[in-house]
């Protein structure tokens, strides 16, 4: 009896603590003072990737495994005329990495595919579109005490 009448009393109580959103992380969360999910946004500003030069080339994330380059090729297709698409694939297995590269003939082409195709779905997949960047020179690379192997840069 004594327990049927606490249970209202309970889950007013739980409630109103649920009611806010900082009550929520006090009533599941043993150290909700260290932390705030709220707004991680608001704590620290990541500075923003800098933009790529426009370009005819663009650079396509978010592929599903099974997209193929002519799959891509027919996306990209419908907003202006593609020379080239290629998926980039694992050499093994065959399949997508998950990114790849669309060229257009002109740059107006280009940027019709960027605003086209960037945070849509392709193969039930989020797609980003974005201009290329150049590719980063690796060092070059001189041999010394006749060693007879490159140094190991990592996964470049």
């Amino acid at each position: 009896m004594a327990m049927a009448m606490r249970l209202p009393a309970i889950s007013r109580a739980v409630t109103e603590v649920a009611s806010s959103p900082v009550g929520l992380r006090q009533l599941f969360c043993s150290n909700a003072s260290k932390f705030s999910f709220l707004s991680p946004q608001a704590e620290t500003q990541t500075p923003a990737r800098p933009q790529a030069e426009p370009s005819t080339n663009l650079f396509v994330s978010g592929l599903s495994k099974r997209t193929t380059s002519e799959g891509l090729r027919t996306a990209f297709a419908q907003f202006g005329e593609v020379a080239d698409a290629k998926v980039v694939t694992d050499r093994v297995s065959g399949y997508s990495k998950g990114f790849g590269f669309v060229r257009y003939t002109t740059l107006e082409d280009s940027a019709k595919g960027i605003a086209g195709m960037d945070g849509k779905f392709l193969d039930g997949w989020v797609i980003f579109a974005e201009y290329a960047r150049p590719r980063e020179q690796m060092p070059s690379y001189q041999p010394q005490n006749n060693m007879s192997r490159p140094p190991y840069y990592g996964n470049r």
